[in-house]
């Protein structure tokens, strides 16, 4: 199948990804946009797991106060140069970031900060649950950790779904990982800190 400028400028359009990126997919995809935007989305992934140890130093620190004046948000998120960093589209990233940390509740940035006493308290609370339902032991472990995984994706930044998604497939790190491979550099969210009036 003949690739056409417009294909590749459209796919392009759609994904972000370079011209000879884009023609490739097409290539190897016979022409199919939907099976190229994967192609390109594995790729990219792939891409930004790599840039992942590279240095990110530079970025942004935003303010986002909820309308009502009753949840504000600060929040960093850096990328590896100054240049990235003054992108309007950096800039609209780290505010999305800035209002689903208000809206959506999060408590941590990833998994990894949740401290071991927390967690410890919910998978009792999950086991004991589980245990007064009658659950099976060996079906416990697997409901235990889909449970853990809910818990993550409620109080961890990155693993909630991305509010803005209106098909609610989308989270956080996806969003994170599409706006790094559309810089080809590495995004990192550093921190944020979540206030709410009247409480600690």
């Amino acid at each position: 199948m003949t690739i056409t400028a417009d294909m590749v400028k459209q796919l392009r359009e759609m994904t972000g990804a370079g011209m000879m990126e884009c023609k490739k997919a097409l290539a190897e995809t016979n022409g199919d946009v939907e099976k190229a935007i994967d192609t390109l989305r594995k790729a990219g992934i792939a891409k930004a797991e790599k840039r992942a140890d590279r240095a990110a130093s530079e970025g942004l620190v935003e303010a986002y106060i909820h309308p009502g004046n009753r949840v504000g948000v600060l929040i960093e998120v850096n990328c590896e140069t100054d240049f990235v960093a003054r992108t309007s589209e950096f800039g609209q990233l780290v505010r999305d970031l800035a209002m689903q940390a208000a809206a959506a509740g999060a408590d941590y940035v990833r998994r990894e900060e949740v401290p071991a006493e927390r967690l410890e308290r919910e998978k009792a609370i999950y086991a004991a649950q589980l245990a007064q339902q009658g659950k099976p032991e060996a079906m416990i472990e697997k409901i235990l950790a889909g449970k853990l995984d809910k818990f993550y994706s409620e109080v961890c930044l990155l693993e909630q779904p991305y509010i803005k998604d209106e098909h609610g497939k989308k989270t956080i790190q996806d969003l994170v990982q599409e706006a790094s491979s559309k810089t080809g550099e590495n995004i990192v969210v550093r921190r944020f800190a979540r206030f709410r009036l009247g409480q600690e």
